[in-house]
């Protein structure tokens, strides 16, 4: 039985794949496919494995041998799942594999925020505290996490893993209800927006939830609060956040995720964070990059794959 991995390159190079191959008879691994190679790299394969390749309804025409789909992501939106279900392909996808790696990497950009590290970093670099009239710098007054209220969008695995970092901070922490949801007791994030000091989205991108964070959230909020998104491009709209933070509106802004990725055709925030002195931060998708993460995620798509084989 043959499987192909379609985009390894995404796992990185220090990752052992020896759980997965010692599923399947051969393995074939590439670590990016176009999507012109991907039926030729399919050929006879059982098993396809992919992060972000696509793999349409078109494609899996071509390959009659293909039985699974395993995505090394929680998102599937890469597949066509219509035509995978019409065809009996099995997709399987792994879900939280990076919880302690992307909580971890949501407290890194609440601290930064909450200490004006990005404005700090700006004029230490413009030697600003070399000139100083005495021992420091205190143009930018800080947050003190403890007694500060969080009020979270996603109660999930990795939003329940947020709150536990964030009370050891001393933190007050408010889940919201699901956006969307018919029946949900908790308050709605527009209830809890004027008494967020913090605000972080740990939800997935649904129609419910396009620019769940917009020009009318953005006014209920303080103008010291912080709005952090490593859920999912598109969450906030990027484009009022970074003009609220302009006019001192919002206190901070820190983003893992952008609409489209990478940003080859540049973006509104990476232009802000190039010329102008806010406390932004933005990263690049890198919240789940740990190798503790990434090898997770092999273990949990060598599961998936020896349960497709066990019931097949």
């Amino acid at each position: 039985m043959k499987a192909v991995i379609l985009d390894s390159d995404t796992l990185g190079s220090d990752i052992d794949l020896s759980t997965i191959s010692d599923q399947v008879d051969y393995l074939d691994c590439w670590g990016a496919t176009p999507a012109n190679e991907v039926v030729t790299r399919l050929e006879g394969a059982t098993i396809a494995i992919t992060n972000k390749v696509v793999i349409d309804d078109a494609m899996m025409a071509a390959l009659p041998e293909l039985e699974m789909i395993a995505v090394t992501a929680t998102g599937t939106n890469n597949i066509d799942m219509s035509g995978a279900d019409r065809r009996g392909i099995h997709v399987a996808n792994v879900t939280g594999y990076g919880t302690q790696s992307v909580a971890q990497h949501t407290l890194m950009i609440m601290l930064a925020l909450a200490t004006r590290l990005p404005r700090y970093q700006h004029d230490v670099a413009r030697h600003q505290w070399e000139t100083a009239p005495f021992f420091c710098l205190q143009d930018h007054p800080t947050m003190q996490l403890a007694g500060k209220h969080l009020v979270l969008v996603g109660s999930g695995e990795l939003g329940q893993a947020v709150a536990q970092l964030a009370r050891a901070f001393g933190m007050q922490v408010s889940f919201s209800a699901r956006p969307g949801a018919d029946r949900d007791d908790r308050p709605t994030l527009e209830t809890l927006l004027p008494q967020a000091d913090v605000v972080s989205l740990h939800c997935p991108l649904t129609s419910d939830t396009h620019h769940l964070v917009g020009q009318k959230q953005l006014a209920l909020m303080q103008p010291h609060a912080l709005l952090i998104n490593c859920g999912r491009g598109g969450l906030i709209d990027e484009q009022q956040a970074l003009e609220a933070l302009r006019r001192q509106a919002l206190g901070g802004l820190g983003v893992d995720v952008l609409p489209v990725e990478p940003p080859r055709e540049g973006h509104a925030l990476i232009d802000a964070l190039e010329q102008e002195p806010l406390n932004l931060i933005i990263t690049p998708h890198n919240a789940w990059i740990s190798p503790e993460a990434r090898q997770n995620i092999v273990s949990l798509t060598a599961e998936n794959i020896r349960r497709f084989l066990t019931n097949r």
